[in-house]
């Protein structure tokens, strides 16, 4: 049997991240609604959704006319549109507090038996969980960037995570198109651990002068056959989020995730990485 996305699913958030998931979903199948903070960021959720939407048909990822998938799409600032999602998934920035308040409010609308999900790529889902009526309904569901073209997504399964519920969000991600890796909760998950990890030491030997950015992950594309090597990566994802990642895995992990001073000096001087211009490298469509 062929894997099907849910008909209704919300997205809390409508950044980079929670705009490439609902533009995952809509070109799955479903009807999408999202809510942002205000009039203002809904706005611009909306102009960053549909032109996502658009990039898919001028790139022949999709045979539906850009009409058709405009009109799946749904941008507001009322959670109360989450009632009638069989999925919701959390994408609000990388900050404890504000997750789990933000996981609260939509649980408080949501059906009970719908699954609600967290694209934290850190934050451990039982501590999440433990904030939460409906435990057993919450999971991680934790996107690459950029979501559209991403290959991978993390389903991450929380001592209370109802099995039915994971394996549901393992077909959804099939209908996406994309792998469902399944990790158990843990600090960084699988993906976030070693990605940071390996970014880390980069980021350091970069900072002792070992040898320039290209050339660092050249090594790694060449040698290690990466499609694209740690430092370029950190751009794409986000050197404050990197940052944020690192700072929570060195309090449950240890100072082996001690973030380098230049991570934190470039993230200091708002050096993000694509999104801001600049990070270890120049961007011109930042």
């Amino acid at each position: 049997m062929t894997a099907t996305a849910p008909a209704r699913v919300g997205v809390l958030g409508g950044g980079r991240m929670g705009a490439g998931i609902a533009h995952a979903f809509v070109l799955a199948g479903s009807r999408v609604v999202v809510v942002e903070r205000d009039g203002a960021a809904a706005g611009e959720a909306t102009r960053r959704i549909h032109e996502s939407l658009h990039g898919s048909v001028r790139r022949g990822t999709t045979a539906r006319t850009p009409e058709d998938l405009v009109a799946a799409v749904d941008v507001g600032t009322d959670p109360a549109v989450f009632a009638g999602a069989g999925l919701v998934i959390e994408a609000v920035p990388e900050d404890r507090a504000l997750k789990l308040a933000a996981l609260r409010r939509v649980e408080a609308v949501m059906s009970a038996d719908a699954v609600l999900a967290s694209n934290t790529s850190s934050i451990p889902i039982d501590e999440l969980a433990r904030g939460l009526r409906r435990p057993r309904r919450l999971l991680g569901l934790h996107f690459f960037n950029p979501v559209p073209v991403s290959a991978l997504v993390e389903v991450v399964l929380g001592t209370a995570t109802d099995p039915d519920v994971g394996a549901a969000a393992t077909e959804w991600v099939a209908a996406l198109g994309k792998r469902a890796v399944v990790v158990r909760d843990s600090p960084g998950f699988a993906s976030s651990r070693l990605g940071v990890a390996l970014a880390l030491e980069a980021i350091r030997m970069l900072e002792e002068g070992v040898a320039s950015a290209a050339d660092i992950d050249a090594a790694m594309e060449l040698g290690y056959r990466h499609p694209v090597g740690p430092l370029r990566t950190t751009d794409l994802v986000g050197l404050d989020v990197r940052l944020g990642i690192a700072e929570e895995l060195r309090a449950t992990l240890g100072e082996r995730f001690a973030p380098p001073g230049l991570l934190r000096d470039l993230v200091a001087a708002g050096h993000l990485g694509r999104k801001s211009g600049r990070g270890f490298y120049e961007w011109s469509d930042g």
